[in-house]
């Protein structure tokens, strides 16, 4: 089993930063994808971003793209997400997802989310 903890989240005004991290442990090894998604109340859930197997990636959803980056430190076995340029829209709960592949956008693990609000 692997375990994912997400941190970093909480309030920033639009415009802003925010760097969320995501921590894998227990049976890690091959579980190589890392990915990104976020659920906004009412909606469904969505794809952010992703950096996959063997240096595929990264990865990016369209309302993401050009403002998030993922990235990942293997030493310490987490994936970041540095999102700039905030807005009102990006708020929801952001979840972190792993697995071996990644393709076709399943993961096997998740972790609980972390909330994320910018305020206008």
């Amino acid at each position: 089993q692997v375990r994912l903890v997400e941190s970093g989240g909480g309030l920033v005004q639009a415009g802003g930063p925010l760097r969320l991290s995501c921590a894998a442990s227990g049976r890690t090894f091959g579980v190589d994808a890392r990915a990104w998604f976020r659920q906004a109340p009412g909606k469904e859930r969505e794809f952010v971003a992703a950096d996959r197997y063997s240096g595929l990636g990264p990865y990016y959803g369209d309302s993401v793209k050009g403002r998030f980056t993922i990235s990942k430190d293997n030493a310490k076995n987490t994936v970041y997400l540095q999102m700039n340029s905030l807005k009102p829209e990006d708020t929801a709960v952001y979840f972190c997802a792993a697995d071996r592949y990644g393709f076709g956008n399943q993961y096997t693990y998740w972790g609980q989310g972390t909330q994320v609000t910018v305020s206008s």
